[in-house]
């Protein structure tokens, strides 16, 4: 698609050949992919750089499926190959390949894939992704066929009710507080450049720590979800489709939170591939008026929301996201919805999503076990 030979003679030497093979396919793949959508009529932009304008360049690599190896023990390794350069500098012999100790516990194991290297600046680790292939029988089944439904807000980032009874609430207002606060200094950074300046490398920096923060928060969420909903023998999920939803009836700030930090559709994106882990079902429907209309007489144009609180003339008070939640599920799910329980409110500790004491907690929430989370199975 293009001439790759300058590429190949600079970095051949240092990663491999392999390695730029891998790295140009990759590239060559985007490039395709873009204009089999414009054949089609489809909209689409052209691949860009890996990373984008705020957070800056990714830095990633790819290495070829039969050019890796991991071996999984108490001392867990991954060997790749690199260019000669590299194993003079490093005093490798002609055959021998880069030897780096990894910490892991993979879910799945099969035919492996093409591996995925990229370092987090955040953390200042590498991180790596490894694809495997595995037949569809050895995926997981739901154990019942009970239903969920999420509702995804602003300061708490998901409601979710199961036609089981139980409910869970997930607190992302110390998240949101810090997203906030890296945002007003990247502006306080960015009001101090000299004319026809826009960025600079301590912005691009608080640019990428925001970004990876949030992705974290949102990855363990998803997995512990799933995990909890799996256990309880959930087999449909349901999210609410916003794509009208949010320019009629939410805030400019709300839905700042729900776009730029919540990321909406990243988050779909990433519970469906997990869902799909365990053979649950995602479906995206209409959440139009859930979190206006009362539980007890079905009415929306006379309830108010104060804060968490959803009130209704008729008498009915409740949690506004997990009543929404509630209603999000009776309004799609054909099985029978037993009453509440107590809901469970988690709360994110940099770490994994765990329940602490709220000094103004609900006597309708109850706190969970102080253990963080599960984000791994």
């Amino acid at each position: 698609m293009w001439d790759t030979s300058e590429y190949r003679g600079r970095y051949n030497g240092v990663v491999g050949s392999a390695t730029v093979q891998q790295v140009t396919r990759k590239n060559s793949e985007a490039w395709r992919s873009f204009f089999a959508l414009k054949e089609k009529g489809e909209c689409a932009n052209p691949p860009s750089y890996w990373g984008n304008e705020e957070d800056g360049r990714e830095l990633r690599t790819y290495i070829r499926c039969n050019q890796y190896t991991i071996q999984w023990s108490k001392r867990s390794r991954l060997e790749i190959p690199v260019g000669q350069e590299l194993k003079d500098e490093y005093g490798l012999g002609y055959h021998e390949r880069l030897r780096l100790e990894v910490r892991g516990n993979p879910k799945w194991d099969g035919k492996q894939g093409r591996l995925e290297l990229e370092y987090d600046e955040v953390s200042d680790t590498f991180r790596a992704f490894q694809p495997v292939t595995v037949p569809d029988s050895r995926l997981d089944s739901p154990l019942a066929s009970h239903e969920a439904a999420l509702d995804v807000g602003a300061n708490n980032l998901v409601a979710c009710s199961t036609t089981t009874g139980n409910q869970y609430l997930y607190d992302g207002r110390e998240l949101f507080g810090r997203f906030r606060e890296t945002t007003d200094e990247i502006a306080r950074l960015q009001s101090k450049l000299r004319e026809g300046r826009y960025s600079s490398k301590r912005i691009r920096r608080l640019y990428r720590q925001r970004t990876k923060r949030r992705d974290h928060a949102q990855n363990a969420l998803v997995r512990a979800l799933v995990e909890r909903l799996y256990d309880e023998g959930v087999a449909t999920v349901y999210v609410g489709d916003l794509t009208d939803i949010l320019e009629t009836h939410w805030s400019v700030r709300v839905n700042e939170k729900t776009h730029n930090f919540w990321a909406f559709k990243k988050f779909v994106h990433r519970l469906a591939c997990v869902c799909e882990e365990y053979g649950i079902s995602l479906e995206a429907e209409s959440e139009a008026w859930t979190s206006q209309t009362c539980p007890e007489c079905g009415d929306h144009d006379a309830t108010i929301r104060h804060g968490e609180t959803l009130t209704c003339p008729c008498g009915f008070e409740g949690h506004a996201d997990l009543t929404a939640s509630e209603t999000f599920l009776r309004e799609n799910s054909d099985c029978e919805v037993r009453p509440m329980a107590r809901p469970v409110r988690f709360e994110w500790d940099d770490h994994g999503w765990s329940g602490k004491p709220h000094p103004h907690e609900s006597p309708k929430e109850v706190r969970t076990n102080p253990q963080v989370a599960s984000v791994g199975r």
